[in-house]
């Protein structure tokens, strides 16, 4: 059963990856550095301070490092464990992908999918109260994680669990978040 479902994710993987256009290789070099997004994180930050008072902001903004530095740590707990290889790195798809970026540690599962959907969630949660236009923080995400089919180093299905790991991580959080939240305000 296993190797049947690692069977549809490769299969999955390099037809998508395939789908790639040269023409557009730069954007997605761009879109998948994290460096690149920096600014969008800034406005995050500057969400909080626009939606709250200041000390509910910087509460807010420490759970959100909270909630990503800790899926952060525990998504590289598991690639250390499961040592899945990364599309690129897999002898025999190297021939039938576009492979865009190279990177040797392991693809299970997707750290900027883990993170990127715990941040934006935990975000989405706290904000929600406030204006419902922040359910829009989720075209970040998407994008970043689909570059990274697109780049050749994450199969769907590390896509997939790394979003799910990111979503209950800010569950999580943001349960807590909420719980020492009514003892400070």
């Amino acid at each position: 059963m296993l190797e049947k479902i690692a069977q549809w994710d490769r299969e999955l993987f390099v037809f998508l990856n395939n789908l790639g256009i040269e023409k557009y290789d730069a954007f997605w070099i761009f879109v998948t550095n994290p460096r690149h997004w920096i600014p969008l994180y800034i406005l995050f930050f500057i969400f909080f301070f626009l939606a709250f008072h200041w000390k509910k902001a910087v509460f807010s903004s420490l759970f959100l490092l909270a909630a990503v530095f800790t899926t952060w740590g525990f998504t590289n707990l598991v690639k250390g464990l499961a040592l899945r290889l990364r599309p690129n790195n897999t002898p025999e798809l190297t021939e039938l992908i576009r492979i865009l970026q190279e990177p040797t540690n392991y693809s299970f599962f997707s750290g900027h999918s883990s993170t990127s959907f715990a941040a934006t969630t935990f975000i989405v949660l706290v904000i929600s109260q406030k204006t419902r236009w922040i359910y829009l923080a989720y075209i970040w995400p998407i994008i970043f994680v689909m570059s990274r089919i697109y780049v050749g180093v994450h199969y769907p299905g590390d896509i997939i669990v790394g979003m799910i790991v990111g979503i209950i991580m800010a569950i999580v959080f943001y349960r807590l978040y909420e719980r020492s939240g009514r003892r400070l305000y």
